[in-house]
């Protein structure tokens, strides 16, 4: 089939290799500008289009697609049978949903109508979900509302953060996207309107979103969090009002000696490590930390220079 693709991040990469392993006609593909990234702000390519030039294939990266004429009529010159939408992370505009025969088919990583959305893979595992998916789908001018075209299951392993969950449900998309087209050419593939009453919203994350509340989250829900929020914004609290990440941490294992009733956000030292009461009188055990401006140290290291008084409270 004759398609064009958009997409920017690693997460789309493997769909597009697939594409071209399974013989379809990449024609073009779409991607978002170069950006500058890192502290230095090196001006770099997304994943998608250094993974498209690697393959010979057309690249442009407009940075507007709805009142662009020249893309337009690249578009409408090619004549897509589909086009292939895979985290690109611009609107669709109306012109270019009706453009192919076989629709603008999304893959997003969630079995919507759960988690519509920019992060439903971190919003997943941030809300302790041990199951989540794939689906792909026709998109339509709402957001991730379209009809659904099929959909797969995937477990999250309770250990898992959302950064190794990308990676997989990045692999384990692309099949699915190459069994949608399959099945929407033999027309063994009915769309099915999404459920709108069930559906549940995975907004773009913010850095707000790491910050630990410990009155109000158990040592679960906020373990949960900070498994989700990886890479970014990850898990923060506040110490002496400075800044203190927490980048290793789970919930705390009965027996530690723990006094009960603490206040949520009391902190209590035991032999070299760092916990911390929670909501529902849970604890959660800090094992990799870095105060505001230094770099990350195991507890044991942090709390040999950092005199804690009894009664410390983080937050």
């Amino acid at each position: 089939m004759k398609l064009v693709f958009c997409g920017t991040p690693q997460f789309a990469v493997p769909t597009l290799e697939a594409l071209l392993a399974a013989g379809h006609e990449v024609t073009l593909v779409v991607s978002q500008p170069d950006r500058p990234v890192g502290r230095k702000q090196v001006l770099t390519a997304p994943p998608v289009k250094e993974a498209a030039l690697a393959a010979g294939l057309p690249v442009v990266q407009p940075e507007k697609i709805r009142n662009n004429d020249g893309f337009r009529a690249r578009m409408e010159a090619i004549q897509p049978g589909a086009v292939i939408v895979v985290a690109y992370g611009r609107l669709i505009p109306p012109w270019m949903l009706a453009l192919p025969r076989y629709g603008c088919i999304n893959l997003h990583a969630s079995l919507l109508p759960k988690f519509r959305g920019a992060a439903p893979i971190q919003w997943s595992v941030a809300m302790g979900d041990t199951v989540t998916g794939n689906t792909t789908m026709l998109l339509e001018e709402g957001l991730d509302t379209g009809p659904i075209l099929l959909q797969r299951e995937h477990a999250i392993a309770p250990e898992q953060n959302a950064a190794a969950l990308f990676a997989d449900l990045a692999e384990a998309g692309a099949p699915l996207v190459i069994e949608t087209l399959q099945g929407l050419e033999a027309g063994t593939i009915q769309p099915r309107a999404q459920e709108h009453g069930k559906a549940t919203l995975a907004p773009i994350l913010t850095r707000e979103d790491g910050r630990m509340d410990f009155l109000s989250r158990t040592a679960t829900e906020l373990w949960n969090r900070w498994r989700g929020f990886q890479p970014w914004p990850g898990a923060y609290t506040v110490l002496d009002g400075k800044k203190l990440i927490v980048h290793a941490m789970k919930v705390a294992e009965g027996g530690a000696n723990l006094p009960a009733g603490a206040a949520p956000g009391t902190v209590v030292t035991v032999a070299g490590r760092l916990f911390v009461a929670c909501a529902g009188t849970s604890w959660l055990e800090c094992g990799v930390v870095q105060p505001e401006g230094r770099k990350p140290m195991p507890v044991a290291d942090f709390l040999r220079g950092a005199a804690l008084a009894a009664g410390t409270i983080l937050g």
